[in-house]
Parts: structure tokens; sequence; C-alpha cells
């Protein structure tokens, strides 16, 4: 797994800079330029917030406030690959926790954790509006529905 020193390279804050400069005028800045630093660094950690908070000129606690709100973005660094199992009311009726259970076996982690190896993020997540489709996965785009607890070896094996 990558840690945080590993990721926060001159050249990655660089790329930042240029992601700040590009929406610092624009109103509403904060979640473009989130949203950069997600792809630049994998996820927006206190360093990444910090150089956010001194070029947008916005207090520190917003910033945090909003990059632990939204889902979309992490503290720590994810997997390769993120699989989310949904556990909205659907999904969780027809076994999804069998299937949370199978992976966390499989790729040896628990929900909200990534793999010893780095390769797989297990997250759990709530509706994401497939629920004719129950229970449902995502493998990061990727979406997988109708499951039964036999899917999952192959499943995990393609990744």
């Amino acid at each position: 797994m990558k840690l945080i020193k590993e990721i926060l390279t001159q050249d990655n804050f660089k790329n930042l800079q240029l992601a700040i400069d590009e929406h610092k005028e624009v109103k509403g800045a904060l979640i473009p330029v989130l949203n950069k630093a997600q792809k630049i660094f994998g996820c927006v950690p206190l360093e990444v917030q910090k150089q956010i908070s001194e070029e947008l000129k916005m207090p520190l606690s917003e910033i945090y406030g909003v990059v632990t709100f939204y889902s979309q973005f992490t503290l720590e660094p994810r997997g390769e690959f993120v699989i989310g199992v949904c556990l909205g009311t659907a999904c969780y009726v027809r076994n999804a926790q069998l299937i949370v259970d199978k992976i966390s076996e499989l790729i040896n982690t628990k929900v909200g954790e990534t793999s010893p190896d780095g390769k797989y993020t297990l997250e759990a997540t709530r509706c994401i509006g497939a629920c004719g489709l129950a229970p449902v996965l995502t493998v990061n785009e990727d979406v997988y529905g109708r499951l039964t607890i036999e899917d999952i070896p192959e499943i995990v094996n393609k990744y």
C-alpha cells in the first residue's frame, strides 16, 4: 500500500498548484480543486488540505469538513481496486452482508480498510440506484448485479 509520504512528492504538489491556479478566481473553486487533488494524490491528506487552505484563503476546518463529508474524498490512499458493496435495503435483504463477508475473507481486509498488499479497498456503500439488480457491488467503475456468494471469487480474481 502506498504510504502518505510516498504520494507527497514535489511533482504532485506542483500539479496541485496548477489545479489551484486554474480554479482560484472561480466561485465555488473548492470542490473542483479537491477533485483534482484526489486524482493527483489518490487521497486528500492534511498536508494537501493545508496548501489548498492557504492558496484559496479558506479555513482549514472548512476544507476538512468538505473532505470528510463527501464520500468521494478520502484521507488515506485507497487500493488500486475499490470494491463497494451496496448495503442499501434492497441489497441487504438479498444477502449483501454475506457478499461483504466473502470479499473480506478473499482479500484479507475489513470494510473501510485497504488490503495489506495495497491492491484492494473494501467499502460498504448505501443505495447506488440499482435496486432491481440487488445485491450489487462495484469495482472501480464496473458494476455487478444479481450476485450470489458463488460469483464473488471469480469477480475478485478478475482484478
